[in-house]
Formats: C-alpha cells, structure tokens, sequence
C-alpha cells in the first residue's frame, strides 16, 4: 500500500514539473516573438514572393469558399499575407500591360490595396510585422507603411462596430480611383470598377480558404470614416473591407455532401 501510494506521489510530481515546464516555454515562445521595431513611413517593406504553397485545387478551395467572422487571435504569417495580397492585384505576367490576378476593364486597374495590421496580427520570422496601415505596392509585391499603430478599434467603429473587423488580426481595405475608368468609358466605368473589386474580394476568399484562413466580405461602413482611419490619398474610395485571421472552427466543404445537396434538388 505504502509502494502504491509511493509511486502515485512521484507520478503527480512528474506530472505537476512537465506541466510547469510546458507553461515555462510556452511563455518564452511568446517572449521570444518580439514586434519588429516600424520602418519609416514611405519605407518599403518587400514582401516574400508568390509561390504554390497551399497543396488545395481550385475546385476544393472554391467548395471551402465560407464567410468566416470569429478568429482565435492567433497571428498569421506574412507569407499567408503576402499571398493574400498578391491573390487581390498582384501581378501575373507582363506582355507590355503588367496584367494582375483580376480582370480590369481596359486593363485601368483602379483599385488600391491597403493593410491594416494589429499589434502582433503578423508574423515574421521570430518577430511581429509593427502594428499599422501599409498600402500594397502591387508592382514590386511590397509594403509601405502609411501611419503607425494599432487602429482596428478606429476601424471597428468606422466599420459600424462589426466585432470581426476589431478582432481580426489584419483587414484589407480595397479602395478605388474612379477615375481611371471612367475618363475611357464614362459613367459605365463606375460599374466596370465595382466588378473589378468583385473578382479582387472573390480571390481573397479562395486564397483565404486555401491557406486555411477565415475571412468575410464588409461592406457596410462610414466611407469618410474609413478613409481617414486608413489615410487614404487623394482620389481613393473605400469599397471593401476584408478581416483576416485564424478560424475560430476551421471550415472545409465536402464534395460528398455536395452530391447529397444534389441528389435532393434533382429530386433523388
């Protein structure tokens, strides 16, 4: 009886030590991942260059297609945000046009890309991305930060207070410049430019699914608001704002029971 409850005080003893051991490592991995000290603004930040990563086809990442609006609060990597970037306007050829991810009417390419980064939303390396607004160059696949900071609360709020918005790690502000389009095609150019950011928000959410990620399309915002949250230049209209972050409940569609689905709306 003494060996038995001899053997069971050890057995909690290892186990109390590599519990207080896990916490202790835990809690250096998080000491260990530090914020990178900003660059300055204007300062570009080149981004990893766009390579196959995901290992999911077409087909699959389009049935994992899902509005996503809770996060764990884990960082991404910058690598997943590069290639969300680059998903949006990135560049895929050039044949005289640098012609990009979506489709533009009469390759005017008016949209502008921004990022706005919370604190320790992104990380690279052994390091965190500095919190702050960063507009996507899409020519040279990089960043370049527009103001310092965490904003999301100020983002939130211009966002109508969507709780996914604020506790998103990142978000993607689409802008566009009307302009570009309209002084070829007139007053149908406003349309050309609303099914361009279409196609950019559609990549996003392939990109994002493939990568495993969650995002959600928002739409319902104060425009002026956000504008002056992310420091928009002259010309640029907010139209989509795209949270991004590590799914609460990973989602992946079934193509199994999407013949269910089917087998039913052709009535058996």
């Amino acid at each position: 009886m003494r060996v038995r409850t001899f053997t069971l005080l050890v057995a909690l003893a290892v186990l109390i030590a590599a519990s207080f051991t896990l916490l202790y490592w835990q809690k250096r991995d998080v000491r260990d991942h530090v914020t990178a000290p900003p660059v300055a603004e204007g300062v570009e930040l080149l981004l990893p260059l766009p390579e196959p990563r995901s290992g999911l086809s077409v087909e699959e990442a389009l049935i994992s297609r899902k509005s996503i609006r809770e996060y764990s609060g884990r960082p991404i990597n910058l690598s997943d945000l590069a290639l969300l970037l680059w998903a949006a306007q990135g560049i895929t050829e050039y044949d005289g046009w640098y012609r990009r991810t979506a489709p533009s009417a009469g390759a005017t390419y008016p949209l502008e890309v921004y990022v706005v980064v919370g604190e320790g939303g992104v990380l690279s390396g052994n390091g965190y991305l500095a919190a702050g607004v960063y507009k996507y160059d899409t020519l040279r696949h990089s960043l370049l930060l527009v103001k310092t900071g965490d904003v999301r609360s100020e983002l939130w709020d211009s966002a109508l207070r969507q709780d996914w918005v604020r506790d998103a790690p990142v978000s993607i502000v689409i802008c566009a410049v009307y302009e570009r389009t309209t002084r070829r095609y007139g007053e149908r150019g406003v349309r050309y430019v609303h099914m361009e950011a279409g196609h950019a928000g559609q990549n996003i959410y392939l990109m994002a699914a493939a990568l495993k990620l969650g995002t959600v399309a928002v739409g319902a915002f104060d425009d002026e608001a956000v504008a002056r949250v992310v420091g928009v230049q002259r010309g640029e209209e907010p139209l989509y704002i795209f949270p991004v972050g590590v799914p609460v409940e990973p989602y992946k569609g079934s193509f199994d029971e999407l013949f269910k689905v089917y087998t039913v709306t052709r009535g058996g």
